[in-house]
Parts: structure tokens; sequence; C-alpha cells
């Protein structure tokens, strides 16, 4: 079995909640630090189907995780990380996909996804959408992904600005998502992580209702109280008209869990 068990090194604060405008709730969020993951998917479709297809993900990805793991030999590298968010979210896609085929009431639902997956001093991340990865890292917040959406691409051929994206009217259209096509391709990238950081996975219905530096400073002055910072941002979204879904998942690295080389890396530790 991999040893991934981050429980020491991962502290982990969550929050959702349906907003002021909408009924019901379409977030599903989940983390794990036993085996170093974090999964949150923003669902859409007609009513009730957004909730479904976002469960399936979350769900269905903290399964076969955990099972991936308990069948693997051996350390986790960068590759077999990278592989096992990268699989997990086309399994998914095609579980949703099926659904939706099969059962008139899910018909083309789908949901958006960012998967994050801590192991051995590092971060995989795979997502889809316009759900989004953040790090604060010294009081200093930086965005990881970057959106499937079509604001995003406006803003890359240069047809907007960042600011006109604030307003725009047409945040919601995303690029890519979980479940709507047969097959979908997952964004995946590694990071190296350090102690002391902050990550923030959440749902648009955030980062759409509260600044990059609003979110910051919030982060930056709370983050001896993870579970505080994390109802203050949702509470932040709500008091800014809360027009949508709000989900939250903020994880701290408490210390560096690089795993040993071997006996040659026990060698070398001897004589630094």
């Amino acid at each position: 079995m991999a040893t991934n068990d981050l429980t020491r090194i991962l502290e982990i604060a969550t929050a959702t909640h349906s907003g002021m405008v909408r009924s019901h709730n379409e977030d599903s969020i989940a983390a794990d630090a036993s085996i170093g993951l974090a999964v949150l998917a923003d669902g859409m479709g007609g009513y009730n189907a957004g909730e479904v297809a976002s469960g399936i993900a979350v769900a269905m990805i903290g399964a076969e995780v955990r099972k991936a793991l308990e069948a693997m030999p051996g350390e986790i590298d960068r590759e077999a990380a990278e592989r096992l968010v990268r699989e997990n979210a086309e399994r998914a896609n095609n579980a949703i996909y099926q659904a939706a085929q099969s059962q008139a009431q899910y018909a083309g639902m789908g949901t958006t996804l960012v998967t994050a997956f801590w192991h051995n001093n590092q971060v995989s991340v795979a997502h889809i959408g316009d759900s989004r990865l953040y790090r604060l890292r010294e009081s200093k917040l930086e965005q990881v992904t970057r959106d499937h959406s079509l604001l995003q691409e406006q803003i890359d051929s240069g047809l907007i600005t960042k600011e006109q994206a604030r307003h725009s009217q047409n945040k919601n259209l995303v690029t890519r998502a979980v479940g709507i096509d047969p097959e979908v391709e997952a964004e995946v990238h590694t990071y190296p992580v350090e102690p002391g950081d902050i990550y923030l996975l959440c749902s648009d219905g955030l980062n759409d209702m509260v600044t990059d530096e609003d979110m910051e400073l919030t982060l930056a002055s709370l983050q001896a109280n993870l579970p505080l910072a994390a109802e203050q941002l949702v509470q932040q979204a709500n008091d800014n008209s809360g027009r949508d879904n709000v989900s939250v998942i903020l994880v701290r690295v408490a210390a560096d869990f690089a795993v040993s080389a071997g006996w040659m890396g026990r060698l070398k530790s001897w004589f630094r």
C-alpha cells in the first residue's frame, strides 16, 4: 500500500452554503487528510440534477483514490499522482455522462471539478471548468488554476480586461465541464508545497462575489483560525448579494512531508 497519510500534516476546514438566492445547494465538497485529498464540484443542470452530478464526482473520486492508494505498492511519484487525479476525473465524467443519458430527469447535467492531491512535498491538481484553487504563501494569495470559461478566453485574447470580466454577464459560461460530453480532458499540473502554505479550493460563488484582494486579506488575517476563515469567506460572498451557491475548502500545510529516499536518503541526511 502506498503511504500517504497526511493526517498530522494537513489541517482542513470546509464551509458551504446555498447563498442568498438559490433554493438548494448544487455544490459538493469533500476533504480527507488521511489520503491527502480535497475535491470540490459545482453542479449544473435541471432541478436537483446539478447536485446529483457534483455528488457523483466528489464521492467517486474520493472512493477511487482511496482504493487506488490501497492497491499501490511503494511510494507515489509525480507521474503516478497526476495519473491518479486525471484518470479519476475521466471516470467521474463517464459515470455522470452515462447517468444523464440513461435517466431523463438528469439529461444535460454536469459539474465543474477541482481536485488537489498532496504527496511528497507536492500537490497535484486536476481541474475542469471554473472552480478554482488558490494558494496563500507568506500572506500573498495567488490563483493557481486558470478557468476553462468564455471569460478567460476573452481575457487571454485581449478582448476584455480582468476588471471588465468582473462585471460581465457571461460569468457562468464554462468551456469545459464534467459529464456533458462522452470525454473531457482535465488540466493537470503539479506544484511544490512549502510548510505554512494555505490552499483554497472554491466554487465561483466565492470569487464572483469576493475580490481576490479581499480573499487575501481575510485569509492572511484569519490564518490562525482556519474554520473561522472558511466561514468568513462564505459570509462575505453572501454579504455581497450571494447570487450563487458558495463552497470553500481550506487546507493548511503544517510541516514538511517529503518521502524518505530510502537508505541513500538517510545516509545523505547523516552528513548534512
